[in-house]
Order: structure tokens, then sequence, then C-alpha cells
């Protein structure tokens, strides 16, 4: 497993202190999501590898629009150079294979997910939207991604292992929502510890609160990185 740090904090400087803060730890993943990027936008980025240039960068935009239209900023977020972003699977199977071939004829490009079910759901909303429950409807969208050349998905822990069994061990799973010993679920409703995650197969893990809310913040790493 491959540690993400949701950087979520209300301001730039709030996220840049965090990530001084783990500088000395070369192998993590840094998620930059909407309103971080929305707010700070490109020299963010720009930001977090002058302190540390070994750190990824996950950007969570959730892109979700005409396929065409999703290409474009595909390829605009590939020149600034991030590690990984994500797009809706809902968005279908034309916009994935449309993301997928413009982002392929470059030499380098960053990994693709798709977002099967948000893990702010419960069973009644997502059934509500999409007409399936969470663990059927999550494995479709998956083995859809996986056949039209994505490289994983963002899931919840719950359905990591499943989603490898119909596509591949190689096939990664991203999932939020990962409180390492059972901290506050917060505003997520499909919550796991990191004991559970690593059992489930899961890739990145993704963990926010429970570290910038840490008085601590590195020695919480410290903490989580053996148990990876």
């Amino acid at each position: 497993m491959q540690l993400s740090i949701a950087l979520d904090l209300p301001t730039a400087e709030e996220n840049l202190a965090l990530v001084s803060k783990l500088s000395q730890y070369d192998d993590l993943w840094m998620k930059v999501g909407f309103r971080s990027y929305i707010r700070d936008g490109r020299p963010f980025i720009g930001a977090i590898k002058a302190i540390n240039p070994h750190f990824r960068i996950f950007l969570d935009l959730k892109l979700y629009d005409i396929p065409n239209t999703m290409a474009d900023a595909a390829e605009e977020i590939a020149a600034i150079g991030v590690d990984m972003f994500n797009i809706h699977a809902s968005a279908g199977e034309i916009a994935m294979r449309t993301v997928m071939a413009r982002l392929n004829k470059q030499q380098q490009r960053p990994l693709v997910l798709a977002v099967t079910a948000l893990t702010s759901f419960d069973e009644k909303g997502f059934s509500a939207i999409y007409g399936k429950g969470i663990d059927e409807k999550a494995v479709q969208f998956a083995k859809m991604s996986y056949e039209n050349g994505l490289d994983g998905v963002v899931c919840s822990t719950f359905e990591s292992r499943a989603i490898k069994e119909v596509t591949s061990g190689d096939f990664l799973t991203l999932c939020p929502g990962i409180r390492p010993f059972g901290e506050d679920a917060g505003d997520q409703q499909r919550i796991a510890t990191l004991e559970r995650a690593k059992i489930e197969m899961v890739d990145f893990p993704v963990i926010g609160r429970p570290i910038y809310q840490d008085p601590d913040p590195a020695g919480k790493v410290a903490q989580i990185l053996p148990l990876l």
C-alpha cells in the first residue's frame, strides 16, 4: 500500500505547513481536491513539489462531462505534471476511451482512476440515483473501467477485493474514508481501519483528518507507515 494524504485544510498555508511537517517521508502521495485546487490552482502543485520533489500528486477533481471536454481537461491535467487524477465512472465507456486515447498519445501520462461510488453515499441514497446497490454497481463500474483501459478505481475498502477479482490484481484501488486506528467517521458512511484496508488489498489508503487533526502529524504518519 502507498499512503495518500488528503490536503483538505482551509488555506494553502495550512496545507503547505502540513506538507512541510511530512517532508521527511519521500514515498507519500498528496491528494489535492476541489477546494484546494479551485482556491490555490497550479502554483499550489508546484509549492508541494518544492517542499519535497519526491512527493507524488493525486489531483482529485472527478471529471464528469461530455467525452471530448473530459479528454481536453485530461490533457491539461497531464500538462501540469501530476501523477494521478480521476474521472467519474458514470461518465461512461465512450468518455473513458476518449480520455485514454488522448493520454496514451503522450510519452508519459498520469495514472487515471474512475470513481465508482462516493464514500459519502449510503445504500438508500446510492440506489435512488443509480438503481442498484453500492456493491453491485461499484464492481460493474470497475469492470467497465478496466475494460476501457483505466488504471484503477476510487472505491470504498469494502469493494476493493471484489473489484480485483473481476479485473486484475494489478488494477489499482484507491480508498478514501480510512480511519487507521478506528477514529471518528466524520461525513463518511463507509469507513475502514488500516488493518481492514490491508486485508481487502487496497493499493492507496487515503487518510486526512486522522493525520492533519493530530497534534503531531509526522508522528501519526510514522505510526501508519509500518502497517502498510
